[in-house]
């Protein structure tokens, strides 16, 4: 049974996880593979199996001894990482009773694990483990909150830069009105030597992009389910907001609930009901949380929202924070850059932060919608994508599983620029083939002066068409003119 156990490793293949060495290596050379592990997911290292899969153990001429590699952590790695080691007994290639040694690395989620000898840092990427660079192994010390990228001092900014109208809000907002503004800045930590910390121009500053260039949110609205280039560009809406954070979230999440569709549901009681195209928190969370745990020490990547007709894509620069994985982010949380959520909370930006991830799914749910679903599209970026299926999720919100769509429209009706009243009058139009002044007062219960006064009004926009042979003809009646009704303003 033991000696199944080491042929076990040595039939698996190596990868991001799993790795195994010679007993003749060196016990500093195998240290980087260890290193790796630690300073990624963590992983499992076996000694006395050769590359190619042989069980070769340590009884072998040149095998080092079972101790030194037990003894890496200490003796190779600065600072020790977590790592637990067994010894199994197995028959090696000669058919000799021998034994392999496994090695299983935890993860180092605070700190960045180096060579001793020369400082040396490792990061297990596939099947390799690789030698980071200087820029490289900064970014891997503020994943792990080793240190941070928003505590680090921006030397070309000062106090002229601080855009006041922002600082005095968030003074009121701790109760801080009557301090000054620079003693505030300075306890809080955004103003060190006289300079704005990165976390202070990004909240602060009246122009962050002026050192951070791409400290921005980008807001597209596509006609279409896919983007174009070209003569075919598809390009609606293309906003970039660039100022003080708090000021950033608020104008882009205007915009986007402005962009986004409602529609009406016929119910079974015979009333219309209005179903946003998302819940509110979903996206707003999204947004909040690109902007708030986005890694900002990623120069030319934006965050960006990108809302097509059957979508809606938050992509944020940076991959998840240390712990954090795509299997465990309901319920794990993690910030890395705490101060500039602290900040966000006292506008009550953020309010809701701490329900999170699992909430959105759960308003999701509510409206009959898919998942969330996150992916990591490369390894420096995190997308959230919300789908809305209307056509779904309509017998679902009436109460019905299974059946026909009780949906008066049988396409999904923009509401942006209708009031209720217009958009009753357009779903009644479109789903019975025409409209009268009669239907739509009973529909919304309205008097027949205000139906008429609504149907002209949209028949001189061109979105309905009047048929009938005079003003008193009793059988006149409105039409749907086909027009896409979409009203993108600022």
């Amino acid at each position: 049974m033991r000696a199944d156990k080491a042929t076990l490793f040595a039939r698996m293949d190596e990868g991001q996880y799993f790795d195994r060495k010679s007993a003749r290596i060196k016990p500093e050379d195998v240290s980087r593979h260890l290193i790796a592990f630690a300073n990624a997911s963590g992983g499992q290292l076996v000694i006395g199996i050769e590359d190619d899969g042989r069980i070769t153990g340590f009884k072998r001429d040149n095998a080092r001894s079972v101790e030194s590699f037990e003894q890496i952590p200490i003796t190779q790695c600065a600072p020790t990482p977590q790592v637990s080691a067994r010894r199994v007994p197995c028959v090696n290639t000669a058919g000799e009773s021998d034994m392999i040694l496994v090695l299983d690395v935890a993860p180092s989620s605070n700190h960045v694990v180096a060579k001793r000898s020369n400082g040396d840092v490792y990061l297990r990427e596939a099947d390799r483990s690789v030698l980071l660079d200087r820029e490289q192994v900064r970014a891997l010390e503020y994943d792990k909150g080793q240190r941070w990228f928003e505590d680090e001092p921006e030397s070309r900014s000062g106090m002229d830069d601080v855009d006041h109208g922002v600082l005095d809000r968030y003074k009121r907002a701790i109760g801080a009105a009557d301090i000054p503004g620079e003693r505030v800045l300075r306890s809080r930590g955004f103003l060190v030597d006289g300079h704005l910390t990165n976390a202070g121009v990004l909240l602060f500053a009246q122009y962050p992009a002026a050192f951070l260039p791409s400290a921005r949110v980008r807001v597209i609205r596509v006609d279409g389910t896919e983007l174009h280039t070209g003569r075919g560009l598809n390009i609606v809406k293309d906003r970039e907001f660039d100022g003080p954070l708090p000021d950033v979230v608020a104008q882009a999440s205007q915009l986007i609930g402005s962009l986004l569709r409602e529609f009406q549901v016929l119910g079974d009681d015979g009333r219309f009901r209005t179903v946003p195209e998302y819940p509110r928190f979903a996206w707003f969370e999204g947004l909040v949380n690109a902007v708030a745990h986005r890694d900002y020490s990623i120069r030319g990547e934006y965050t960006r929202v990108m809302i097509f007709d059957d979508r809606l894509e938050v992509t944020s620069p940076g991959a998840l924070p240390n712990r954090v994985t795509l299997e465990n982010m309901r319920t794990t949380r993690y910030a890395r850059n705490p101060k500039i959520c602290h900040v966000l909370t006292a506008f009550e930006l953020v309010r809701e932060l701490n329900e999170g991830v699992h909430r959105m799914y759960e308003e999701m749910e509510e409206l009959g919608l898919p998942d969330p679903e996150y992916s990591e599209p490369n390894d420096f970026s995190v997308r959230l994508v919300l789908r809305n299926n209307i056509r779904r999720r309509v017998p679902y919100l009436n109460g019905r599983q299974d059946g026909p769509v009780t949906v008066v429209n049988r396409t999904e009706i923009p509401a942006e620029g209708l009031t209720p009243t217009e958009r009753t009058a357009l779903t009644l139009a479109i789903d019975n083939g025409k409209v009268t002044t009669g239907a739509l007062a009973e529909a919304v219960g309205v008097s027949a002066r205000t139906a008429s006064k609504t149907l002209k009004e949209l028949v001189g926009r061109g979105i309905l068409q009047w048929h009938g042979s005079g003003t008193r003809d009793p059988k006149q009646y409105y039409t749907y003119s086909g027009q896409q009704v979409w009203s993108i303003s600022e």
